[in-house]
């Protein structure tokens, strides 16, 4: 099983159970920007208590580790929990978002986009791909999160709102960073 193939399954799992869900993170920024390589995928998932045992039962623990106690957790405190494929070694973050403006937001702006031969899938905006990734430098300072920022503007620059991004930049306290980045880029 590769990336693709696992991303499939996900969304068709998803999309089977009707949960809201978004492709977010490096799998986000590679098909915005510039190619890099990841090991895992990140899905943020409106996941209901509810589902979460049918949601678990649909990656029988043959092929996949779940661990169902975990996911409960993750969706009572808007936290996350993953999915492994042994075999491969790939894996799934799935985040539970908190109720923000944020991301109704984000999730009002969703994109349908074709990741693999065959299939569609849901991600999030290139705008809220970079807010996040604005979120995540400013918390960690890691680089990599720059560079993917940069790659996004670099690669679909000109379909990038660059005024939505800077009005949620303010409202979430990484206006900084932001313009560091549009300084970056000359």
């Amino acid at each position: 099983m590769d990336q693709a193939d696992l991303l499939r399954m996900v969304v068709t799992v998803l999309e089977r159970l009707r949960v809201p869900y978004l492709v977010t993170g490096s799998t986000a920024t590679i098909y915005y920007g510039e190619p890099r390589f990841t090991n895992d995928i990140d899905v943020v998932v409106q996941l209901p208590a509810a589902r979460i045992g049918e949601f678990c039962r649909l990656f029988p623990p043959a092929e996949f580790y779940l661990d169902e106690q975990s996911a409960r957790e993750a969706v009572t405190s808007c936290g996350q929990f993953n999915l492994i494929h042994p075999a491969s070694g790939l894996k799934v973050d799935f985040i539970i978002p908190p109720d923000t403006a944020f991301e109704r937001s984000r999730f009002g702006r969703a994109v349908r986009a074709r990741p693999g031969p065959g299939f569609e899938a849901t991600f999030a905006a290139p705008e809220d791909v970079i807010i996040k990734k604005l979120e995540y430098y400013a918390a960690g300072g890691s680089e990599k999160h720059l560079r993917d920022i940069t790659g996004i503007l670099k690669t679909s620059g000109g379909r990038v709102d660059r005024d939505y991004i800077a009005r949620w930049a303010a409202q979430l306290g990484v206006s900084q960073v932001w313009e560091a980045v549009l300084a970056r880029l000359g």
